[in-house]
């Protein structure tokens, strides 16, 4: 169970791999994602599931590796097992005919912004993607969200690939030619999706946001992944992902997802230090 069946590095520090998770793939659905360990005394962490195949029971995960668990499941060949996966959790996107939806999604929020953009492309929708990354080696999945959507706009800070510029550029170009837009779906950096939302929000365009919280057990027992939406606290894990972007408190969220910042590089330099840890590249050298 839980075997990797395939695995391939899509990107500096990014990975997609196809896990064997029958039960998992039959119940997914677009906007969930799992916890999983990598081994018995590893730690519990969320990663969305960015694509499945019901028929063959596999879900695809693509994670980028920034931590002591993200970097361990780097070392990971086809071949081996995860010690367990926890899923699907969260609340599905809510898709319908809405007419126009417009995804945007930056660096690594490319991949949970997959199976979303292809749920509304299936549902009728008019599917405007808006893609972005700092430099054209660390886009991802262009070709795969081609496929789902109607227009792909793609976008770089330093103009290396597409438009020059940040998404949240392409998005008000798109608003100041007139496109009517009647949903927006932004995945990415919590300052990239706060930069979203402030133009969403003066144009008046309803936006959903899928948030990343710190998260422990997934169903809402440890309180971990709390979050500020239109003055209320809710919880990541059971009330979200996904959420309305113009209620979230991003500032608030940023300071949460900083506090452990410490504990996180010590827990990563020890790593660096085991066998496994040496087979890894890390930024700046290992």
């Amino acid at each position: 169970m839980f075997e990797i069946l395939e695995k391939e590095r899509i990107g500096p520090g990014v990975n997609r791999a196809v896990i064997f998770a029958p039960e998992i793939a039959r119940a997914h659905k677009p906007g969930q994602f799992i916890i999983l360990r990598t081994h018995a005394d590893g730690e519990r962490i969320p990663l969305t599931i960015a694509d499945k195949d019901a028929d063959k029971g596999t879900i695809t995960l693509v994670w980028q590796e920034v931590g002591v668990t993200t970097y361990y499941m780097g070392t990971m060949c086809v071949g081996d097992k995860l010690q367990d996966l926890c899923g699907p959790l969260g609340k599905p996107t809510h898709i319908e005919k809405f007419g126009t939806v417009v995804g945007i999604g930056g660096g690594i929020g490319v991949a949970p912004l997959f199976p979303i953009t292809k749920g509304m492309h299936d549902a009728g929708n008019h599917v405007i993607t808006i893609v972005g990354a700092r430099t054209e080696g660390l886009l991802i999945m262009t070709e795969d969200m081609r496929k789902v959507s109607d227009e792909l706009l793609i976008a770089t800070d330093d103009g290396s690939f597409g438009i020059h510029g940040f998404v949240t550029q392409v998005l008000q170009s798109l608003i100041d030619k007139g496109t009517k837009i009647d949903l927006c779906v932004a995945i990415g950096p919590v300052p990239m999706m706060r930069a979203v939302v402030k133009v969403t929000k003066a144009a008046n365009l309803p936006t959903v946001v899928s948030l990343n919280p710190i998260m422990v057990d997934g169903t809402g027992m440890c309180g971990a992944c709390r979050v500020e939406v239109g003055g209320k606290t809710m919880f990541g894990c059971v009330d979200g992902p996904e959420f309305d972007g113009h209620e979230v408190d991003f500032e608030l969220l940023m300071k949460r997802l900083a506090m452990y910042k410490g504990p996180e590089l010590i827990a990563l330099n020890k790593f660096r230090e085991t066998d496994r840890g040496c087979q890894c590249t890390f930024p700046g050298g290992a």
